[in-house]
């Protein structure tokens, strides 16, 4: 089998306007499948929640949704934060799409840290994505890494000595040197993809 693991942070940051042009994440995983015959796609991204907390280790986003709209019909809820709750509820509401697309949803809440002034939110997904590839090492003999950070070099190596089969897609200005070098032949520029994944307005 082939597994496919996106990391989301690293592959699409800054949004449409790093990018460039907007993805189509349904024409994304048929691409997948179609070119590497993927079986699995996992994908690795943080999600702010604001001040929703869960007990569960994984994100019921459906529940999540339900919480923020019930917010937004309390009386007490101001006209700025009532758009911020808008914007917490479209990013959710995103992953449950991306999920009934096929994607299996690996979500990390985002952590606030504070630095001087600054404040600043974070979910670092790599160590998610490194227990991934190592937990389910013996379901493929090929994967897919859709990320470009070199920080995941030492645990491909080992997976290429393991006689696993390693293909990256990244964005060519977001890839260290080491992957690039690592994947040789096996790597193609997430640019080169576009006409394939592109999102097409109806």
């Amino acid at each position: 089998m082939v597994c496919a693991f996106i990391d989301a942070a690293n592959l699409f940051y800054g949004g449409e306007k790093s990018l460039g042009w907007k993805i189509d994440y349904k024409k994304l995983l048929a691409y997948l499948k179609n070119k590497f015959s993927v079986g699995r796609a996992y994908y690795y991204a943080g999600l702010d929640l604001g001040n929703y907390r869960s007990k569960d280790d994984e994100i019921n986003l459906p529940k999540v949704v339900a919480y923020f709209r019930r917010l937004l019909q309390s009386k007490k809820l101001k006209k700025t934060t009532g758009h911020e709750i808008e914007k917490y509820i479209q990013r959710v509401k995103f992953y449950i799409k991306l999920n009934s697309f096929g994607y299996r949803l690996r979500l990390k809440p985002t952590k606030i840290f504070h630095n001087g002034d600054k404040t600043m939110k974070k979910a670092n997904c790599d160590v998610d994505l490194t227990f991934d590839l190592m937990r389910y090492m013996s379901q493929y003999d090929e994967l897919v890494i859709l990320s470009g950070d070199g920080d995941f070099a030492p645990v491909l190596k080992y997976l290429k000595k393991k006689r696993k089969k390693v293909h990256i897609l990244a964005r060519a200005e977001r890839t260290a040197k080491e992957i690039k070098q690592l994947a040789g032949s096996e790597f193609m520029d997430f640019t080169y993809i576009r006409k394939f994944i592109e999102f097409e307005p109806k």
